[in-house]
């Protein structure tokens, strides 16, 4: 048995898989304040004495990360840059606590200037003084040789919390990319760390005594007690949870839109010819563009729970939410409310949803009904536009999945797949809008939590070979071993994917999960005074992403 569990902005979803088909599934509202209690609920109504002992593993989704970058609840980092000569050091992504330290290694990871030791010590001192305890450390060239940010690492780490090192998140010679990655996985480490121990503290309350996982951006899965030193990579969790949910139990093989509505925000997707659309170079995440690989989504503020408004003469949906919808108590009307006065759904209070409408009404100069009507095209209106935007800004650029790149692909989805609580009351009119057959799959509202617990352990690895140096480099691991000059491509392949397939069974993969990709082989010759005195090679390997199998596929067309 495997469970599956979203933590989402505004519910917790949880599932038990059993034989690859839904055994159970269960929701409560997510207590943001204390998200153990959350889990708790969530898996007592899933697991008892008679099935803990089958569970194989548990796998979460969890939007914890990308929330506190979007709200800007990170903490201070202090950023030590090892820029050396070339672009001028306002030209990368900084801020206020951001310094530029003297010392170079250059391309071909030779160390061309040294780290001055005692301008280090006052950066350590200058932190301690100013309360900052968490630092990152990028060099431009560590990926090639890491020498110097774990010389300064060494230097600065006493009586700070945590460091995170540049050449760890990344083999991408992207030097801004690789600031702006370092930069966000120390702001939220903390927090991300204290998510961490609330989890195991629940596994250990449960009894639950089986492998943890966590979905990352890429929609694969990595070990919950490694991702502690990678937190970063657990942005977009929840969005490529609902990719793999669709992708899991849809059984789409065409161009098609994939959307899910929750109470506080949308996520959109897209496939092309049946596979989800992927960020090959990072994704973007409030103008920090990092290395980060991942499924390619756009979430927008407007929900089943988003606050409804009049202003300025028009309807206004989201961005906020401040709690349920009026039907279950809270403050403000919702388009939740609005389905409820119309019918769609008999869950809630349905005099408390027609009180928190009458207002809108009023100042519509239109009864309850037709005020609830509006709502509900509204939010209809605001999917769709930000969808159309969405499809029209991936048409402008080459095409990108999760197995490849699509010479000259233009998108044109005929098909919609709807997941969320509110799949099935705005899916119909959403479709009608969009052009295309509106589908409702099979557990619907559970599609995140099937999406992380159908997840496959992925990873990737960067090999860098230097034949005139005879030196091979693994930048994400801070790896270096000596080579022949007779070394080759198939080499450097041979060793990559053999030292891949070591890290993902650690991680905790299924060695028959494993389908193990070249992505980049590039080879060049090296040049001193007319002669050839060696190669540079450089190769990297990832795991493609993908489930360990599908639920028995299907969905409701939309009539």
């Amino acid at each position: 048995m495997i469970l599956g569990i979203d933590v989402g902005g505004t519910h917790t979803d949880a599932v038990l898989i059993d034989r690859f088909a839904v055994f159970k599934k269960a929701k409560v509202l997510t207590d943001e304040r204390n998200l153990l209690n959350s889990l708790l609920a969530v898996t007592k109504a899933l697991v008892d004495e008679s099935t803990v002992d089958h569970l194989e593993r548990v796998v979460l989704s969890t939007t914890i990360s990308t929330n506190a970058i979007v709200q800007n609840k990170v903490d201070r980092v202090g950023m030590l840059v090892v820029n050396g000569p070339g672009l001028a050091p306002g030209l990368y992504d900084v801020h206020q606590d951001t310094y530029f330290m003297s010392g170079y290694i250059n391309h071909r990871g030779m160390e061309i200037a040294g780290i001055d030791r005692m301008e280090a010590k006052r950066m350590r001192n200058r932190f301690r003084s100013e309360g900052i305890r968490n630092v990152g450390i990028v060099g431009k060239f560590s990926t090639r040789n890491p020498r110097q940010e774990i010389e300064l690492q060494e230097i600065v780490h006493d009586q700070l919390l945590h460091v995170s090192l540049g050449h760890r998140m990344s083999g991408h010679l992207n030097f801004p990319r690789r600031i702006a990655t370092t930069y966000l996985n120390e702001s939220i480490w903390n927090l991300y760390q204290r998510f961490v121990q609330e989890v195991l503290h629940f596994v250990h309350t449960r009894g639950i005594n089986v492998p943890i996982y966590i979905l990352k951006a890429d929609g694969g899965t990595f070990d919950i007690s490694q991702s502690v030193e990678f937190p970063v990579q657990t942005i977009l969790s929840g969005p490529a949870a609902s990719i793999m949910g669709i992708l899991t139990t849809a059984g789409c093989t065409c161009d098609a839109i994939a959307l899910d509505i929750g109470g506080t925000t949308t996520d959109i997707a897209m496939f092309a010819d049946g596979v989800p659309l992927f960020e090959p170079f990072g994704v973007t995440i409030e103008g920090h563009k990092t290395l980060i690989r991942g499924l390619r989504t756009r979430s927008i503020g407007v929900g089943g729970d988003s606050v409804v408004r009049f202003r300025e003469g028009n309807l206004s949906i989201g961005p906020e939410r401040e709690g349920p919808a009026a039907a279950f108590g809270g403050p403000f009307p919702t388009p939740t409310d609005a389905m409820i006065v119309l019918g769609m759904t008999g869950i809630g209070d349905p005099y408390k949803a027609a009180a928190a409408i009458t207002p809108l009404a009023d100042a519509l100069h239109c009864t309850v009904a037709e005020a609830s009507r509006a709502i509900f095209q509204e939010i209809c209106n605001m999917i769709t536009r930000h969808v159309r935007n969405f499809i029209e800004e991936i048409n402008n650029q080459p095409v990108y999945t999760i197995h490849e790149m699509l010479d000259e692909k233009r998108l044109n989805p005929r098909h919609l797949y709807v997941v969320g609580g509110p799949a099935g009351f705005l899916a119909h009119e959403l479709g009608r809008l969009l052009d295309c057959d509106a589908h409702v799959p099979v557990h619907a509202e559970a599609a995140n939590a099937i999406g992380a617990a159908l997840a496959r352990t992925t990873a990737e690895m960067t090999l860098l070979a230097d034949t005139e140096k005879q030196i091979l480099t693994i930048g994400e691991e801070g790896y270096q071993t000596a080579i022949q000059p007779s070394f080759t491509m198939e080499d450097a392949i041979r060793i990559g994917s053999e030292k891949l397939k070591e890290k993902v069974l650690k991680m905790g993969a299924a060695e028959e999960d494993l389908e193990i990709d070249v992505v980049e082989a590039q080879e060049f010759n090296m040049v001193r005074e007319f002669y050839t005195t060696g190669k540079n090679i450089r190769v990297k390997v990832q795991i493609k992403p993908g489930c360990i199998s599908d639920l028995k596929k299907g969905s409701t067309p939309c009539r």
